[in-house]
């Protein structure tokens, strides 16, 4: 079995390397294929254009001078070229939550979305607060990862992710949430501002808003929240309002 390990907090980031860890309960075959550098934010981001690098720091273990979905196509389109490609792809553990609008912003998020692209079974990980006991973190996945690759059927279906938030304290009971609203960058502070030029950043921290059932309520409540993502979970339209904007046009 073959499996993948990748973050968006960078190569050296302690959470990476439990990941990697626990996922040889799994087997003897991980990749491990991690940013250079910590990644904020980073999203889908792909660097076209630019040359990028693979480092071998071990083995079958690369620095990739890219962002973190640059990572994932690295591995799938030069490391496993000749394949076979990975079972399964693991991107994490993430140094804080990943909830709600960090669906879109997230890098993480993105590598597990991105995995889903090449139609490999991925699962984000991540957690409240980052790694503050690594033992407790390794053991919680080293029993955790088998029943989500046992159950791989259930949850793994064609452009499908799981998102897990792991709560400070481990071990916690599984519970699955529905995704919530809490959305980053919703300010922005002023630097400098003339009449020409306003120089301004954009505040970091979210606003902690939650409401029943949501996963911020539920990463409180001391759970390891599950929630399962598609990336092609589109919202058609009623057809009366796609026949209302041809009439324009037919009307032209």
């Amino acid at each position: 079995m073959r499996i993948l390990v990748c973050n968006d907090d960078g190569i050296d980031a302690p959470g990476i390397g439990v990941l990697a860890d626990a996922a040889l309960v799994l087997g003897a075959d991980v990749w491990t294929v991690a940013p250079e550098r910590k990644w904020t934010a980073a999203s889908h981001q792909l660097s076209f254009d630019r040359d990028l690098t693979l480092t071998r720091r071990r083995q079958q273990t690369y620095a990739c001078s890219g962002a973190p979905v640059d990572c994932v196509v690295a591995a799938m389109a030069i490391l496993f070229a000749d394949g076979p490609k990975p079972d399964l792809l693991l991107a994490g553990v993430n140094d804080k939550r990943n909830v709600a609008e960090d669906l879109a912003y997230s890098g993480t998020m993105a590598i597990a979305r991105e995995g889903a692209f090449w139609s490999v079974p991925s699962i984000a990980v991540s957690q409240v607060g980052g790694v503050t006991d690594g033992q407790a973190l390794l053991g919680t996945l080293r029993r955790l990862l088998p029943a989500l690759w046992e159950t791989r059927r259930e949850w793994g279906a064609e452009g499908h992710w799981l998102g897990i938030n792991l709560p400070a304290m481990l071990p916690g009971p599984v519970r699955q949430a529905r995704v919530g609203r809490d959305k980053l960058a919703n300010h922005c502070d002023v630097v400098a501002s003339t009449p020409e030029r306003i120089a301004y950043r954009i505040r970091r921290g979210r606003a902690e808003t939650r409401t029943p059932g949501d996963e911020n309520s539920s990463i409180d409540a001391g759970n390891i929240t599950v929630v399962r993502h598609c990336w092609f979970a589109d919202a058609p339209l009623p057809e009366t309002v796609i026949a209302a904007w041809d009439g324009v046009l037919t009307r032209l």
